[in-house]
């Protein structure tokens, strides 16, 4: 819980620092410098109010909502492509506009997928080594969302969507031969995806050589000033406040690039405060999950593990582009980059573990969940 606050504390401060110059861009001239600050504020009381009254449900609801939460999920995916309701921004339709404020679908259907999966090899545990009766049901609907994630487009978050489905199917005790036979189908899908889409080869090749004369100020261009920024950085950092690269040379500093602004204002030190509270978090979560199940409660214990999954993998992605170390891929840090939804779902998320752990407390000293 305070691992989480922490992070949410300071992805605040990061958020203001790194957004504080992009109103003396014309596109946000309209904008305060403050704009972002308030904006992200409120995005957290927001999360901490839903959060509160998150884990007040008991674990028990979930399991029961999880498979018309799933089909919410994938109605809003759809709506989300429909061009009067869905918001395009950069060629990308992804959000749905209500009034003031806009929210992401796709963000919501890592939660869904994460508890439908759960609640699905709960009811095929006693025919979990079939494949046609376990494990292709599963495959066909992270597929269908998928195929609606990539009409966005959004290949990143349907990258997070498979792991995370892919992992609770492996931790759910399937078929070693079926869950490796279907990893190796879905990473085949993907690399065909940037194989057949020139601007996302384009995205690897810029990946491999950020700092030729081709990519330098095109597709490489987020990574070689990425890299500046946490080079700059060096071991402590220039300070709170004194990036150079968040003043319009980093494009999305303040969202997915929050890592490198972090590295240049805190240095190594910092980056690895960061992957330290990350790494903390996640086994903590994997810890519940465990505990859940050795309890005789698979469903929480899957759904536990499940989050452990989605926000450590989609840190590791995130850091790893920061870092040079993976390709450019549009995911947000969790916790901390700038974005409402993600932060919702995020803090949401979190809450169902904190509940699945306060109901093993309470078994565990004899009382009920």
């Amino acid at each position: 819980m305070w691992v989480m606050v922490g992070l949410l504390a300071w992805g605040l401060v990061m958020v203001y620092s790194a957004s504080i110059a992009l109103p003396d861009n014309p596109k946000f001239a309209r904008y305060a410098h403050t704009f972002f600050l308030q904006r992200h504020a409120m995005f957290l009381v927001l999360a901490f109010v839903v959060g509160l009254l998150t884990f007040q449900v008991p674990v028990a609801a979930w399991e029961r909502w999880a498979p018309w939460l799933f089909v919410l999920a994938l109605l809003l995916l759809v709506v989300v492509l429909i061009p009067q309701i869905g918001k395009g921004v950069n060629g990308a339709r992804r959000w749905i506009v209500f009034g003031p404020l806009s929210f992401q679908p796709s963000e919501l259907a890592k939660f869904a997928v994460l508890l439908y999966a759960a609640d699905y090899m709960v009811r095929k545990m006693e025919v979990k080594e079939k494949f046609f009766r376990a494990v292709l049901p599963m495959a066909v609907a992270v597929a269908v969302v998928g195929l609606l994630l990539l009409a966005e487009p959004d290949m990143g978050a349907f990258l997070v969507i498979a792991v995370i489905a892919m992992g609770i199917l492996f931790l759910g005790g399937v078929n070693a031969r079926m869950f490796f036979l279907i990893a190796a189908v879905m990473t085949v899908a993907f690399v065909l995806m940037i194989a057949l889409s020139e601007w996302r080869r384009e995205r690897i090749f810029a990946y491999l050589d950020p700092w030729s004369e081709k990519h330098a100020l095109g597709k490489g261009y987020q990574l070689s000033h990425s890299l500046i920024a946490i080079g700059r950085g060096e071991i402590f950092g220039v300070g709170l406040g004194g990036s150079v690269e968040k003043l319009h040379w980093l494009p999305e500093a303040h969202t997915d690039f929050l890592l490198a602004v972090i590295g240049e204002e805190f240095g190594l030190v910092g980056v690895i405060t960061v992957i330290a509270l990350f790494l903390w978090m996640t086994r903590r979560i994997m810890h519940i999950g465990r505990q859940a199940i050795a309890l005789d409660r698979v469903f929480a214990g899957l759904v536990a593990q499940g989050v452990g999954i989605w926000i450590g993998f989609q840190a590791f992605i995130n850091m790893g582009v920061n870092l040079g170390a993976l390709p450019t891929k549009g995911l947000t840090l969790p916790l901390m980059s700038y974005g409402g939804s993600a932060v919702l779902m995020n803090v949401v998320a979190i809450a169902v573990v904190l509940r699945i752990d306060h109901e093993n407390r309470t078994l565990m000293k004899g009382g009920r969940a």
